[in-house]
């Protein structure tokens, strides 16, 4: 549902949480560069894993020192990157430390160095030079540079309900949770990547904005979402519109719900939601998710007691990332976790009525989707 919550944008890391646990903040967006006018998606991310462990430099766990002395990951990890051609991840890695985080009166902040983010605005810069990437391979990162000074306007929010309330969080109920202040978002600003400008701009941006935090993550992992919809009933474009599917194999109080996804589509003003949480929807999920020679491909079909939405994807691999992370463990255990800004596809939407066929409202091509597939190996 369309809800905002800014207390879900806070950080979480307290409690068990404060030891083994991670909290991020990710964006994404499409800019234009200054020069060709060529497209360009990117993204950036603020990821902080296990604060209570912090020391005065960040301790990578992949490092193979730190994995002989039993030291977990601690730090602030700045990530960015772009997709397409020469697809690239970089990450800069701060110490806890040196790092404020918190919230104010206008949602949560964190502050280190020359980075920052909070509801309105993302500054950084990250360089990591070729000689670098290759001497610390647990930075798990390529080479390059990027910069940013973005606006962010978050328009449609996605709010799971009470998985993600107060109380589930109090208890740290589930190992992954998940929340999109701005699945629909506007951004507007410059980047300067590999020495080249881009300008964002509100209109051709196409953002998405969310959060997640937990103890580990999920597998198989799913995530399709975009804001770039047309319409094939009308032939225009849907500009109140988005929809945004996550997921994989939650795990609550310790058992694993199999094969299980979030999803809604707000479609020109309306919410069409289907989330296994909210058992009285009777909310039905198949997925079925793949990897070709040269591309992934997703296929998502959710049903409710009130609607159906069959969603179809599929995304160059040349143009995605094998996306890094490590769980707050220190183990790596996603190793080909495809990710993706440049997917392509449809949605299908139907109304369900009692005593008649459920009624098509519209088929949509969805262009610049966010796109994630992976499971553990």
């Amino acid at each position: 549902m369309n809800k905002s919550d800014l207390k879900r944008n806070y950080w979480m890391l307290d409690g068990r949480f404060a030891r083994k646990g991670y909290d991020w903040w990710w964006h994404n967006f499409t800019a234009v560069n200054e020069k060709t006018g060529e497209e360009r998606a990117f993204f950036i991310e603020y990821f902080t894993c296990n604060p209570a462990l912090g020391e005065a430099e960040p301790v990578c766990g992949q490092l193979t020192a730190n994995q002989e002395a039993g030291r977990r990951p601690s730090y602030l990890m700045v990530k960015c990157g772009w997709w397409g051609e020469e697809a690239t991840q970089l990450h800069r890695f701060i110490a806890l430390r040196n790092v404020s985080i918190g919230h104010d009166a206008n949602g949560y902040f964190v502050k280190a160095e020359d980075c920052s983010a909070c509801e309105k605005r993302l500054t950084g810069n990250v360089e990591v030079s070729p000689e670098d990437a290759a001497a610390h391979p647990e930075w798990m990162c390529n080479s390059g540079s990027m910069s940013w000074d973005i606006a962010v306007d978050k328009k449609v929010a996605f709010n799971v309900g009470y998985g993600a309330g107060s109380l589930f969080r109090k208890l740290k109920a589930f190992e992954m949770y998940w929340h999109a202040e701005g699945m629909k978002s506007l951004y507007s600003g410059t980047i300067t990547a590999n020495g080249e400008k881009y300008i964002v701009t509100n209109e051709r941006s196409f953002g998405y904005a969310d959060k997640n935090w937990g103890a580990d993550f999920t597998s198989p992992w799913v995530w399709l979402s975009s804001c770039d919809l047309v319409s094939k009933k009308i032939g225009k474009r849907l500009e109140d519109s988005v929809f945004d599917i996550g997921g994989g194999r939650p795990k609550a109080f310790g058992i694993a719900l199999n094969r299980k996804l979030l999803s809604d589509f707000w479609y020109e003003g309306k919410s069409y939601e289907f989330n296994f949480s909210k058992f009285w929807t009777l909310c039905r999920t198949k997925f079925d998710c793949k990897e070709t020679e040269d591309k992934i491909i997703w296929y998502v079909r959710q049903e409710t007691t009130k609607a159906i939405m069959e969603t179809q994807v599929e995304c160059d691999k040349s143009k995605m990332l094998l996306v890094n992370y490590e769980s707050p463990d220190g183990v790596k255990r996603h190793n080909r976790l495809w990710n993706g800004g440049t997917g392509s596809g449809t949605v299908k939407l139907w109304k369900k009525h009692c005593f008649h066929k459920p009624e098509l409202l519209d088929e949509i091509e969805a262009g610049h989707i966010g796109c994630e597939w992976g499971e553990y190996c």
